[in-house]
């Protein structure tokens, strides 16, 4: 039996991460607090009318400049260090992996974030990832951000589910990833997306409507202000964000790994016996 592919995609502020990766080193480095960088986020994105994500790219770019910090990729990837996770996320990855063995099931694990890439990649769990889509900057010759090169915001996180999907994870690839393609490398019900809220919907509906699953997770005690994508028909479960050992997580996400390895069990023993009738015939 060929092994299927399983594709578990996740958001990662507020999903994986505790809160906006920003928070934990690149605004704190600014000497600023929070609020102070997202109120000057949603102040430029009231004054222009401009898309939100390319604001805060906008925003960083300009305050490091006012603080004289040079915004590097070395920079952001130290900003990634002291990212806090919720409970069990890093364990999770090998745990998880490991059931998908046990089952003959191929797990990989995805990024989509509205987030940047070049902090992501300076976290203590990068190597964990197949792949990670999110916001990325050019830059100059003296390696200094000047520019958006990436800006994945809410809708746009649905075509990096059809990248999954085909396999295609070249961003540069715009030919193949609108080609049809018979031979799919992860089929759509062989995908769990994990998020946190709004941004997420578009991507956890496509998912959904698709045959995979999507979940969404809230931090302890928040359940109220996710219970409605739930009700709305958006989203396939609603659970803590709690990433250990028997949790509720883990047990849905250890079920569908379960149910992906009978069907493909289910699929090789038909064509199997079409295979043979076809021998008699």
């Amino acid at each position: 039996m060929k092994e299927p592919i399983l594709a578990l995609i996740y958001d990662f502020d507020n999903t994986l991460a505790q809160t906006d990766m920003q928070n934990f080193g690149f605004i704190p480095a600014l000497g600023m607090e929070k609020g102070e960088f997202w109120g000057k986020t949603d102040q430029l994105f009231k004054e222009e009318n401009m898309d939100k994500v390319l604001c805060y790219l906008l925003v960083m770019i300009k305050e490091c400049r006012k603080k004289g910090i040079k915004l590097t990729k070395e920079f952001l990837n130290e900003c990634g260090k002291n990212i806090t996770y919720f409970d069990g996320v890093t364990t999770w990855f090998d745990r998880i992996n490991e059931f998908g063995k046990e089952h003959n099931v191929k797990v990989e694990h995805y990024i989509i974030s509205c987030g940047n890439k070049e902090i992501v990649d300076g976290c203590s769990l990068v190597d964990k990832f197949t792949k990670v889509f999110a916001c990325e900057f050019v830059f100059d010759e003296n390696g200094e951000a000047i520019w958006p090169k990436v800006a994945i915001n809410y809708t746009g996180k649905t075509q990096y589910i059809y990248r999954i999907k085909k396999g295609i994870t070249d961003d540069n690839n715009d030919t193949e990833i609108n080609e049809k393609m018979e031979d799919k490398r992860v089929r759509m019900e062989n995908m769990i997306y994990i998020g946190d809220g709004l941004t997420d919907v578009p991507a956890m509906l496509t998912v959904k409507e698709s045959g995979g699953n999507s979940i969404a997770v809230y931090p302890k005690g928040k359940r109220e202000k996710i219970t409605k994508y739930y009700e709305e028909g958006r989203v396939n479960y609603i659970c803590k964000a709690d990433y250990s050992k028997n949790s509720e997580l883990e047990k849905i996400v250890k079920l569908i790994i379960e149910q992906t390895h009978i069907k493909a069990s289910l699929e090789d023993k038909q064509k199997k016996i079409e295979h043979t009738v076809e021998e008699n015939n």
